[in-house]
């Protein structure tokens, strides 16, 4: 993750500074084949490092992309980012700024393709834990459909017994994998769209006679609290000491996958006094720190507990979420920010009424040195975006586009992480549906 920002953000105010004229003008490198800073990195590739290896990356990325679908080739002119052809799918390009300098990579979705959608990976494969970009890609079920396209998301917790939980909001190919924390998060509403805010959590547990708590997800759990823990959190649920409730489902009522915005009901199987309980695809286990037991009655053996995953705003029916922040842009505008800012590596999705964007920029590299807040939200505003938000950056910062790490991580190799948004090719297009 990147270093903290010792920064302050706002949204834009009706009469927001347009981002200076440098950023909204800036001339793009050329991408000639001749220019060698051009040509596209290899996985693995090392920063500073020039050679055969390059060149070879450089043409198999090509090949690809020209092989597979009708895909839009990178712009070999110094105007600012045209928009593809309408007839083209997508498009991977490398935009070189040599003033700064920067190196951003940008891939530009057509949504008018319902045979592409948005999905998300975890870093544990099929559990939450850590895993390089690569490695989650390859662990990815083959029902989800054929990732083309993805970079990594959400910030992470690194808390003992809980390294790679998600720090906000995940649901993965409809399953509720990690609650939110109250940051901006991205999701797609039934139709397919995007959408950007920040989320908060209306979680509840309600036990008989009417009394309620609150609950988190798949996390490290409070000593005055309680966490719901589902198989997304791996074998057990990790804890040590407290209670715990190993909950079944109620015949002909609804049950797992976990969905946000659901309510149901779950009967108590068993009740233990200690903790690390085994968790398995059709187990529910909730689980309280000792203090929350000390002041809560235990529920006998086969009562009814009523479960909510509420959040707001309602994100109920959603298909595919996932955490970042802050928001870069709003309504094609900047957000305002005050304060001491810094360049690092970046990562951000942004999109607008034709395209969808991702977009990494190199960083703490001779060749490119990161982007401030202020600049990625310039950077893009040029691209066209009406929203964006930015994900998790610093060494965690990596693209990957048809097998290939394209982009140079700053720590010369990728860094394991918790999540990405990945852009599936669909056997089969379903209009104004997200899946996975």
């Amino acid at each position: 993750m990147a270093a903290p920002e010792i920064t302050r953000a706002r949204p834009p105010s009706a009469s927001a500074v347009a981002p200076a004229r440098d950023l909204l003008s800036l001339p793009r490198m050329s991408t000639a084949p001749t220019d060698p800073r051009h040509r596209v990195p290899a996985a693995g590739f090392t920063p500073n490092r020039r050679g055969w290896s390059l060149v070879l990356g450089h043409w198999l990325l090509a090949i690809l992309l020209w092989v597979f679908a009708p895909l839009a080739q990178a712009s070999t002119t110094n105007a600012p980012v045209a928009p593809l052809r309408t007839e083209r799918v997508f498009g991977y390009h490398n935009d070189l700024v040599p003033e700064y300098p920067w190196s951003v990579h940008v891939v530009k979705l057509d949504r008018a393709r319902k045979d592409y959608a948005f999905g998300s990976s975890l870093g544990g494969g099929g559990a939450i834990g850590m895993g390089t970009l690569s490695e989650q890609i390859k662990a990815l079920p083959t029902n989800f459909g054929t990732p083309v396209a993805a970079l990594n998301a959400d910030f992470y917790n690194d808390e003992r017994n809980y390294v790679g939980d998600p720090r906000d909001l995940q649901v993965r190919n409809g399953e509720l994998i990690s609650g939110p924390a109250g940051h901006a998060c991205l999701w797609f509403d039934a139709e397919g769209n995007p959408r950007c805010t920040n989320v908060t959590s209306r979680f509840r547990v309600e036990f008989p006679g009417g009394f309620a708590e609150p609950f988190g997800l798949n996390e490290l759990r409070p000593h005055d609290g309680a966490v719901l823990y589902s198989a997304a959190n791996g074998a057990s649920t990790r804890t040590r000491g407290g209670r715990e409730i190993v909950l079944e489902a109620i015949p002909g009522e609804p049950w797992l996958p976990l969905r946000v915005g659901q309510s149901f009901r779950a009967k108590v199987r068993e009740v233990r006094e200690n903790g690390d309980t085994p968790l398995g695809p059709d187990s529910l286990v909730l689980s309280f720190g000792y203090k929350a037991a000390a002041r809560l009655a235990a529920p006998a053996v086969a009562q009814a507990l009523k479960f909510t995953t509420g959040t707001f705003p309602d994100l109920a029916g959603v298909n595919t979420a996932i955490g970042g922040g802050p928001k870069l842009v709003h309504d094609g505008k900047p957000w305002e920010w005050s304060g001491l800012q810094f360049r690092h590596p970046r990562s951000a999705v942004g999109w607008n009424r034709e395209h969808i964007f991702l977009v990494v920029v190199d960083g703490r590299q001779s060749d490119s040195v990161g982007m401030t807040f202020p600049e990625l939200a310039a950077y893009m505003v040029r691209l066209g975006c009406d929203e964006a938000l930015n994900f998790d950056g610093g060494g965690s910062t990596t693209m990957w586009v048809l097998g290939q790490i394209v982009n140079r991580p700053s720590e010369g190799k990728e860094r394991p992480g918790a999540n990405s948004l990945v852009l599936f090719r669909r056997a089969t297009a379903e209009p104004g549906r997200q899946k996975p």
